[in-house]
């Protein structure tokens, strides 16, 4: 199978980028509560319960507004986030709409490729609610997982958004309120020296006559003493609708549902534009947009006797291009390649990426840290980055001997994994990306770090950012090569400093703090993630 074009690792390799702060959304000061305005409230309800209703729990400790999902649309005007609240909140680009106009006018203002990006907040709604399943005694929280963009179609936007267990599709359209003005007579009243008196007469009031008059509940029908002004009226004004005001209106379309026994993690697209997959630890459902009722399971884990179940899927991925292969990820630290057209039930691969293990390297931890939690395609489809506790790993599709590119992200914590297991930080899972030129790849760390890659051949370009207004550091840290995997086509580097208990630069790291999401815009070097409650977006 060879599939893709001819960038990212073998690409030539670009300059380094200087990243700058451009905006943030939803900031707090420091000791500011997230839900401040029902926070007093919520308090009263849990002190007067017995048993608190949990989402109440989850709005005192400041866990509503913290963003669980955020992805940029195909042009990169739109960018949506979701919220463990079930909220979506969609921003749009207003910079470029600012110098919208004429080709000449453009060509004369000679204004350059390389813009500020500036978003604006455009709107919000509520996607999905708490529920409680009776059946399992499980309650399923509202928080959003994975939003994805669809086609925009007519000016409206489309949308998936889904928590544990639901999906839904979202249209987003700007409808303008109509109104129709009034006449300048009113057929059932009397007019008095030109004037145009007030109705005294209800809508409840009047009655309908077989004749088709008007009465006030009298046996006289008003329109005989219908009166018109002297000479008449110069003219008579018949109704116009007019527009007003324009408002958003977000409308669920339909409801995919009771698919998924387990968790949701993954939900992606089709580049044919009518399906989409969801995949939850065990399982891969194929549905069709327009049917929400029916769905075909095209990649099923689960063993017959749970006991011997191995691994699960951690992630899952449409190639961008071919609508017929798809990627998911597992626990194992495994990728695998699925064909459609091989069966209707795609258990076996077509291709599996996986790097051996070193001899006498494997410990207790090493399941844990090797756990893929997350993948993403290329635009054109030719490499996989994928996400582990420890590395990012840059993949060929048409080479499954190993990783093109390794870049170590978390390798100073290596001594402190028994103190990352007691506090569950070890099973933190931190998104990737790539840029659109796919030279680049970023992902997300503790306090509230992200850094980013070159992987083009030969590049040293290493930049850690801090999610901040004003950036404390931005490190570029050289890149070493580490070991090779006997081909000269592959290579494994290795960045980052390796000091135990510090990151690049030195400076230790706050567990408390964790960027988990982050996304490239699809055609510019402009990075959005998420903070918490915060959103943040740089540029370069």
């Amino acid at each position: 199978m060879n599939v893709g074009g001819d960038v990212g690792a073998s690409a030539v390799s670009p300059a380094h980028l200087e990243w700058k702060f451009s905006q943030v959304f939803g900031e707090r000061a420091a000791g500011e509560e997230v839900q401040e305005g029902h926070t007093s409230i919520l308090r009263g309800m849990v002190a007067q319960t017995d048993n608190p209703n949990p989402y109440w729990l989850r709005c005192l400790n400041g866990q509503v507004d913290v963003i669980s999902a955020i992805e940029f649309d195909r042009t990169g005007d739109h960018l949506a986030t979701g919220d463990r609240g079930g909220r979506v909140v969609l921003f749009e680009r207003t910079d470029t709409k600012e110098h919208v106009g004429s080709r000449r006018e453009l060509e004369r203002m000679a204004y350059p490729v390389t813009r500020h990006p500036e978003f604006h907040y455009k709107t919000e709604f509520q996607s999905h609610e708490p529920e409680f399943d009776y059946l399992k005694s499980l309650e399923i929280e509202e928080k959003i997982n994975k939003i994805r963009w669809c086609q925009m179609t007519n000016g409206a936007l489309f949308l998936l958004s889904t928590n544990d267990k639901t999906i839904k599709f979202w249209k987003v359209q700007e409808k303008k309120v109509q109104k129709i003005s009034d006449l300048n007579v009113e057929p059932y009243l009397g007019v008095a020296n030109g004037s145009m008196p007030s109705s005294s007469v209800s809508s409840s009031q009047k009655q309908h006559l077989a004749n088709g008059c008007y009465t006030d509940g009298s046996s006289q029908c008003l329109s005989n003493h219908l009166s018109f002004p002297p000479g008449g009226l110069s003219a008579l004004r018949l109704p116009v609708v007019t527009s007003g005001e324009s408002s958003l209106a977000a409308r669920c379309r339909r409801v995919y549902a009771h698919a998924h026994d387990y968790h949701i993690n993954s939900i992606s697209n089709n580049c044919d534009g009518e399906t989409f997959i969801s995949a939850d630890d065990l399982r891969i459902n194929l549905w069709n947009l327009q049917i929400s009722n029916q769905s075909f399971n095209i990649v099923d884990l689960k063993p017959v006797n749970m006991e011997d179940l191995t691994e699960v899927i951690t992630s899952a991925e449409f190639h961008p291009t071919h609508c017929n292969i798809l990627a998911y990820s597992s626990s194992k630290g495994s990728i695998r390649l699925v064909d459609m057209r091989q069966s209707a039930l795609c258990d076996s691969h077509s291709k599996l990426f996986e790097e051996q293990e070193t001899p006498g390297s494997r410990s207790f931890f090493t399941e844990i840290i090797a756990s893929i939690s997350d993948i993403k395609f290329a635009k054109t489809g030719r490499y996989i980055l994928s996400r582990d506790y420890m590395t990012l790993k840059l993949w060929d599709i048409n080479m499954d001997s190993g990783p093109v590119s390794t870049f170590q992200v978390h390798e100073y914590l290596r001594p402190k994994l028994c103190d990352l297991y007691e506090n569950d930080s070890i099973f933190d899972k931190f998104e990737c990306c790539l840029s659109g030129d796919g030279s680049r790849v970023a992902t997300g760390s503790y306090s509230n770090l992200f850094r980013v890659f070159g992987c083009a051949a030969g590049s040293t370009e290493a930049t850690t950012l801090e999610a901040s207004k004003n950036p404390r550091r931005q490190v570029q840290t050289p890149s070493r090569p580490s070991r090779s995997l006997g081909s000269s086509i592959t290579r494994v580097v290795r960045r980052g400093s390796e000091s135990p208990g510090a990151d690049a630069s030195g400076n230790s790291y706050d567990f408390t703090t964790k960027l988990l999401h982050l996304t490239w815009h699809p055609t510019e070097n402009s990075i959005a993630c998420a903070a918490a409650n915060s959103l943040y977006m740089y540029y370069a």
